[in-house]
């Protein structure tokens, strides 16, 4: 019915007659079938198209508004998907498919790192954002990675579930419990991890790699089987140094809380994951203690025979930055094959019949899960691993799995059909993936890429399927779903940590180099103190130092952005100052031998061809004043004044983003005219996307050097370092290049998405990249 109210042209009335306009111009011929999505002859055809407001500090989209948006995008409003907040959709019934590329193993500082290699991508998505680091665990629950069609099938036609009730496995030898502890009961020492486990699953220790500064708990007797037990959980955030703790919780053998303290990270905080962890900038706003003074109450807590237990304790460690050598780790306790783990809050439930991290309360609470692990522990050692196998947490985990499927199938059903249905006290309906609930809306989805997820036929001998296999089958079935996923990947050896580390290590140099300028030569006796004022024009200045090993005094000036330090170079390149007619120029070295290669890109780049850098603001003025005093550009979209990252003050320059390309390069002439007749403001276009600040500052901050030093040569040689980088170099470049192949394949209007995961592991956490459009006529994205 909406459909066929909805007026098809701006000239045709309502009768479907022809108006008095057009009538002359139609009399005669014979009338043309109208286009099948669209309006009258002569009536231009709609088409979907994106607006979206990421620009300055608004650029880290969250794993919901990345939900929200492909939601949106799949169903529309008519499925009770709301419009998403970050990003408008023009015309969603216009979108012709859905595709979500997804590129695994790869960051934002791959992106950047090898940016001229993606030749493809920065040039047809206009639209990009940065993804917080653990967003490949995001995308895995979207698709349900690892919980193929079999393992559903298999749940519901299982000989384990009979009546209700799970039943025991017959092959008893064959469980991974009863294959790692044997039959019988042990006492809690058999359940500590080995140094060797330690080791494998990453838990700090004296003398590994980044655990230099670490504090020892001292907790150094030795231990019976009656040493007491303590359960510990931490909740942490995302700073400029990776995750660091935030809260932590100890209790004892009975369950008492002995420690439950919130820490203010030393470092700014990029992302307080108050989802999980319940903290947000208003609680910690008025915390004084320091990571340093929990660790001494921790070591004023412990025995000296004490025996820590949680779940994935490794991490918590590490973000203590704490050493302890006696653990259980309740995530390897409960044994599964293939590597995989039981997540704690289907071990509390399955096990102890406890409910925790209920979707109802914000964040987790760390007492109580440092309880649940608690509890897992002393069950486990007290009923031993037959009785654990009894309880069949495989079959039970498939059953559970299946029965939220239905619950969902039911829920969505009456959600389709405009019907709320009300959940009793205390349940909660837990989410249905992403893929599954539109299927359930009646949509034809895709799935491909990984092992797990690969046809039968592509993955013999549990060979992942090749990035070729994979861009061939999607050219050939993309075209028949409404919404596919097609997921790319590296080679293991491309994700070592030495290799990481090194990418890391040469970004930042090559980021110093390109913020860097010689200037000279200069008289012996020149003024320093009007020089730098002079070169201070341009944008704020991180250090300035004379060099005096020359024949003539010249200084090296390193800018804090990449727009002042280019701005520098283009306008005092030649210029006469301090009484000298000086020479400016980067250092050259390996890393800017393709410096103007790289300048000339960034400039094309569709991210900044409507946005310009504008130096010399003054820090007195508001962002209304500043407003009004720009009024004579025309067609100002939106402006952005950053932020000191340490002090929180105002800088001495903006970003202006503009309607069109057209308009900022008028705004650039009004400028200049303005600087001839005295105005202090300076201007270039943009070099850095807009969410670049925040992630420079992040990759600046971090501690590479030590984690260099330690796993470079513990897990490759520097030469093999340096060929497995140019060997990645040419895998991205290959990348880029099937994108392009399947991106020209596509339908006109499709909605394509880009994911960049990032990483989040225990040596560095790498910030993921988003980049969107809808492809036009053209083969190009429409924003």
């Amino acid at each position: 019915m909406q459909e066929a109210t909805r007026p098809r042209g701006p000239t045709r009335p309502r009768d479907g007659s022809d108006s008095a306009e057009d009538a002359p111009r139609r009399r005669g011929k014979r009338k043309r079938p109208e286009p099948e999505r669209g309006g009258p002859r002569g009536a231009k055809e709609k088409k979907a198209r994106l607006s979206a407001e990421l620009f300055g500090e608004d650029c880290e989209i969250s794993h919901d508004q990345v939900y929200e948006f492909l939601k949106y995008a799949a169903l529309g409003k008519h499925h009770n998907a709301a419009q998403p907040s970050w990003c408008h959709i023009h015309h969603q019934r216009r979108l012709a498919r859905v595709v979500v590329i997804v590129l695994h193993e790869v960051s934002q500082l791959h992106f950047y790192r090898f940016y001229l290699q993606f030749r493809h991508l920065r040039k047809s998505f206009p639209h990009r954002f940065s993804l917080p680091p653990d967003s490949a665990n995001f995308i895995a629950s979207m698709c349900r990675e690892g919980v193929s069609a079999k393992h559903h099938n298999s749940a519901q036609a299982s000989p384990h579930v009979s009546n209700g009730h799970i039943l025991k496995s017959a092959n008893l030898e064959r469980d991974p419990i009863v294959r790692k502890y044997g039959e019988e009961k042990h006492g809690l020492t058999t359940y500590t991890l080995t140094v060797q486990e330690m080791k494998e699953n990453n838990y700090p220790l004296e003398g590994s790699p980044g655990c230099l500064h670490f504090v020892h708990t001292e907790c150094n007797s030795p231990r019976t089987d009656s040493s007491p037990l303590f359960g510990l959980d931490c909740e942490m955030c995302l700073t400029t140094k990776g995750n660091e703790v935030t809260r932590v919780s100890l209790v004892d053998a009975q369950g008492q809380c002995l420690l439950d303290e919130l820490i203010k990270p030393e470092t700014q905080i990029l992302n307080y994951f108050t989802r999980y962890s319940g903290i947000t900038r208003k609680i910690l706003l008025p915390v004084k203690t320091k990571l340093a003074d929990v660790q001494d109450k921790l070591k004023k807590l412990l025995p000296h025979d004490a025996i820590l237990v949680g779940h994935s304790l490794n991490a918590d460690l590490q973000a203590l930055q704490m050493i302890h050598p006696s653990v259980i780790d309740t995530s390897l306790l409960f044994a599964r094959s293939g590597g995989r783990r039981f997540k704690l809050k289907f071990l509390a439930k399955a096990v102890l019949g406890k409910e925790i991290q209920c979707e109802n309360r914000l964040g987790h609470d760390p007492t109580e899960d440092a309880q649940a692990a608690l509890e897992l522990a002393q069950y486990f050692i007290k009923q031993g691993p037959c009785k654990v196998e009894e309880l069949n947490l495989e079959t039970l985990l498939i059953a559970q799995k299946a029965s939220e499927i239905s619950q969902q199938k039911s829920t969505l059903y009456l959600q389709l059909n405009g019907v709320q249905q009300q959940s009793s006290e205390g349940s909660s309906i837990p989410q249905l993936c992403f893929l599954d609930s539109l299927r359930l809306a009646g949509q034809q989805t895709l799935l491909l890429g990984r092992r797990d997820l690969a046809s039968p036929g592509s993955c013999q001998n549990g060979q992942r399927p090749s990035n070729k296999q994979i861009l061939q089958r999607a050219i050939e079935e993309v075209p028949l779903s409404s919404f596919s996923v097609v997921q790319f990947s590296l080679r293991s050896k491309h994700v070592v940590p030495a290799l990481i580390a090194d990418i890391c290590e040469k970004m930042k140099i090559k980021l110093g180099d390109l913020l860097t300028l010689y200037a000279g030569p200069f008289g012996k006796d020149f003024c320093l103190k009007s020089v730098k004022k002079e070169f201070k024009k341009y944008g704020p200045i991180r250090s300035l130092t004379v060099i005096t090993e020359t024949h003539q005094p010249h200084i090296c000036i390193q800018y804090e952005v990449l727009e002042a330090a280019q701005l520098a170079l283009e306008s005092l390149n030649g210029a006469k100052i301090a009484g000298s007619c000086i020479k400016v120029q980067r250092p050259v070295s390996a890393v800017t031998l393709d410096c103007n290669t790289l300048i000339k890109e960034l400039e094309m780049d569709v991210e900044n061809e409507r946005v310009i850098y504008m130096a010399g603001v003054k820090k007195s003025l508001t962002e209304t004043d500043l407003q009004e005093k720009l009024s004579q550009l025309k067609d100002l979209k939106a402006l952005f004044l950053p932020r000191d990252h340490k002090n929180g003050k105002r800088q001495s320059y903006c970003f202006l983003k503009f309607q069109t390309a057209e308009s900022a390069s008028s705004a650039l002439e009004v400028i200049k005219r303005w600087a001839t007749m005295g105005s202090k403001l300076r201007s270039r276009r943009a070099l850095t996307p807009s969410h670049l600040n925040q992630w420079i500052n992040h990759i600046a901050h971090q501690d590479t050097q030590s984690l260099q030093k330690g796993e470079n040569f513990l897990y490759m040689k520097k030469k093999q370092v340096s060929t497995c980088e140019q060997d990645l170099r040419e895998k991205l470049k290959k990348l880029d290049c099937r994108i392009k192949k399947l991106y020209r394949s596509l339908q006109n209007n499709t909605l394509c998405v880009v994911l960049l995961p990032g990483m989040n592991s225990v040596q560095r956490s790498l910030s993921g990249l988003g980049l969107m459009g809808i492809k036009d006529d053209a083969g190009k994205s429409m924003c």
